[in-house]
């Protein structure tokens, strides 16, 4: 049974850091490509960061470049995303996703619907 677990979200200030984890298991977390996706209240699901199923490539939103950092150890089966200089506009629910499959494609790999399994998200909220 395939299962993603975030952690790490909170309460912190603008300029503040927080460092996100999903832990997975029931699945070849090696063989997966892996997103974080966030949804604030009242708006669409938005793409934030990818990452290839070998750590290789990485691809970022526009609005998250230079800021945040998404990585993996493979041996821990652990995605991580690691958030600096948050912004009140960065407050939302932060959700993990997986992706069967060594795909290298930007275009693939930020589409949520490219993404079978999802943990149930963390809140991540930045005052002002």
């Amino acid at each position: 049974q395939v299962q993603l677990v975030e952690s790490g979200g909170g309460l912190v200030q603008t300029g503040g850091s927080l460092r996100l984890s999903c832990a997975t298991s029931g699945f070849s977390f090696t063989t997966y490509a892996m997103g974080w996706f966030r949804q604030a209240p009242g708006k669409e699901r938005e793409f934030v960061a990818a990452i290839t199923s070998s750590g290789g490539s990485t691809y970022y939103a526009d609005s998250v470049q230079g800021r945040f950092t998404i990585s993996r150890d493979n041996t821990k089966n652990t995605l991580y995303l690691q958030l600096n200089s948050l912004k009140p506009e960065d407050t939302a629910v932060y959700s993990c996703a997986a992706r069967r499959g060594p795909v290298q494609s930007r275009v693939v790999l930020i589409n949520p619907y490219s993404y079978a399994s999802w943990g149930q998200g963390t809140q991540v909220t930045v005052s002002s």
